[in-house]
């Protein structure tokens, strides 16, 4: 007697209550796939139109800015069931903050307000979310600051299970490319802070907590600012 495979114990199942075509799909999908979709980000409004076009003292091989079209088309394939999970999580930091709570940074709200930043002090600083569990993170949104345009320095994302960030860490961006924040030299570019953040790929890489550096920015002063971080995660 021939034995069942899952797959068609799957069709047996459906026989009787969904159309051919629906069958014919059950049968061709794999067992156990899911469903994809583009990273469904909401973007906070433009504060400015348009990027400048002459770059600030000091700054060069900086990513042009894309269209929302062409960010919105460069989305990733995700998991359907994937959530924003720092929302409302524990927020540290290297500095206690020189204005506003560390709570913003995960509060949701992502438009370009002055009381929507946090600001730490100038150096090399770090935020870091705690997501109360490890997930399997398939991407990263960061808004710095985009009231105006700006450029951020020495930018690194890690994530790790370890709290103190001394083992077990992937680092998943990097634009300190003379390693001037002392956390090895990275290859990815610089760029214009704008409304659409910056999206950075977990590779899937399963952590807790996400810590996220910066080192000041051509603002007219020299700290660090933070508006938003969202992880998208299983």
């Amino acid at each position: 007697m021939r034995m069942a495979t899952p797959r068609m114990a799957r069709l047996g199942a459906l026989a009787g209550t969904v159309s051919l075509a629906a069958l014919v799909a059950a049968f061709l999908s794999p067992a156990g796939a899911e469903d994809t979709i583009k990273l469904p980000l909401k973007l906070p409004r433009a504060a400015f139109a348009g990027t400048p076009k002459e770059l600030p003292e000091g700054v060069e091989n900086v990513e042009p800015v894309p269209t929302e079209a062409q960010f919105k088309a460069a989305l990733p394939q995700v998991p359907a069931s994937i959530a924003q999970v720092a929302i409302k999580k524990g927020v540290t930091s290297s500095a206690k903050a020189y204005s506003g709570s560390l709570e913003l940074i995960t509060d949701g709200q992502k438009e370009a307000y002055e009381d929507t930043a946090v600001e730490l002090k100038p150096k090399t600083q770090w935020v870091q979310i705690d997501l109360g569990a490890a997930k399997t993170i398939y991407a990263i949104e960061l808004w710095h600051f985009h009231l105006e345009p700006v450029i951020f320095h020495d930018i690194v994302v890690q994530i790790s299970n370890d709290p103190t960030f001394q083992s077990g860490v992937t680092t998943v961006f990097n634009n300190d490319k003379d390693n001037s924040s002392g956390l090895g030299a990275g290859s990815n570019r610089e760029y214009w802070e704008t409304n659409l953040g910056k999206v950075i790929g977990g590779r899937q890489t399963s952590g807790r907590y996400v810590r996220c550096y910066s080192r000041g920015s051509t603002y007219t002063d020299s700290l660090n600012r933070y508006t938003e971080i969202e992880v998208w995660a299983l």
